[in-house]
């Protein structure tokens, strides 16, 4: 056994410690079942079946059996728990006084194993010197130390957060959300933004969920979240190994299914030979004619070839000639002096 198994908390032996103080199987079954101790979360009328009884008794046995339990653990009588309270103080302290429990189930064993994760929230619940937020739509499951913050606290600081980022409009870094929401010390608005089942974190930033450059959710979004990293010009080659060495949760995608998501999103402009850019940062759709013509059009007045060139490289990864010979061979441009053209049409 290695040292990091050595240091792993016996979870499961805490728990059944913490059963033991439980005199009827009845009622050690309910409360293994409703928290998924072991298995997984059964609902009040799934455990009603099972034992025959209705869903209100349930409730009502659950409701007692805790109120027991956390009596107890308030008067020490639980075997474990210290342990389990002092090396979860130990983490959440150094997360700004609160965690997520999947974060700090992976601390304390080294798993996001679901069970695990249940046996975490179930003993946060009965510890007197932690507060637990139970998952839902808004709120990932957390612990927090009682002591130092709150759940209200918690709520109230994270809803700061959010409105927070919703005013900058972008993603930004947790320091510029700590120095705008004024929360302190940047570790806590980390932690808080965690917390936050309205935000989502990528390379570096925090922004809300819906927003596809911190939360992309189909292979166009992870497109578009490399190109506005990169800040310029890349080849789809280019994109799909950016996207292979990414922090996206999946990234497992070939690269014709990025090129062929290239050509369908027209956020996505074709500059080049397999080269894209984003159109946000001016780029148009059309052939090398098209944006000699867009040129023309807007210069409103004839051009001497090599500044031609100059614009239309400005909106394309083409090599030169490749310009020259659209400009000579196109019957929509004329000549009209030595190496200076313009629309043959201008009007059209």
């Amino acid at each position: 056994m290695n040292k990091s198994q050595d240091n792993k908390l016996p979870l499961e032996n805490i728990v059944r410690d913490v059963l033991k103080t439980v005199k009827k199987e009845r009622e050690i079954e309910i409360i293994s079942k409703r928290f998924g101790l072991y298995e997984r979360r059964e609902t009040l009328e799934q455990i009603g079946e099972t034992l025959g009884i209705t869903r209100e008794r349930v409730r009502q046995l659950e409701k007692a059996v805790l109120g027991s339990l956390i009596a107890a653990a308030e008067k020490g009588n639980i075997a474990g728990l210290d342990k389990f309270e002092e090396a979860s103080l130990a983490i959440i302290s150094s997360k700004g006084n609160i965690s997520r429990v999947s974060t700090l189930t992976n601390a304390l064993v080294g798993s996001l194993d679901k069970v695990e994760q249940s046996r975490v929230a179930f003993l946060s619940l009965l510890s007197s010197k932690l507060e637990l937020l139970d998952d839902d739509d808004d709120y990932h499951a957390s612990v927090a130390s009682k002591k130092e913050l709150s759940i209200s606290k918690v709520k109230t600081e994270v809803t700061k957060i959010v409105e927070t980022i919703k005013n900058f409009k972008e993603p930004k870094s947790a320091k510029d959300i700590s120095e705008k929401a004024n929360i302190k010390p940047l570790e806590l608005t980390e932690a808080l933004a965690s917390v936050s089942k309205k935000l989502a974190f990528l390379n570096g930033v925090w922004g809300l969920v819906k927003w596809p450059t911190v939360n992309p959710k189909n292979i166009r979004d992870k497109i578009y979240v490399v190109l506005k990293e990169n800040g310029a010009h890349m080849h789809f080659n280019e994109i799909s190994a950016a996207i292979k060495d990414s922090e996206f949760r999946r990234k497992n995608v070939t690269t014709q299914a990025i090129h062929n998501e290239l050509i369908k999103d027209n956020r996505f402009v074709l500059i080049g030979r397999g080269i894209y850019a984003l159109k946000e940062w001016g780029y148009k759709q059309g052939t090398v004619a098209d944006i000699i013509r867009e040129v023309l059009r807007e210069a409103s007045e004839p051009l001497h070839r090599d500044e031609i060139v100059k614009r239309v490289l400005k909106s394309r990864f083409v090599k030169e000639t490749t310009i020259l010979l659209n400009l000579q061979g196109k019957t929509q441009f004329k000549r009209v002096a030595k190496a200076t053209y313009a629309l043959n049409d201008p009007e059209a």
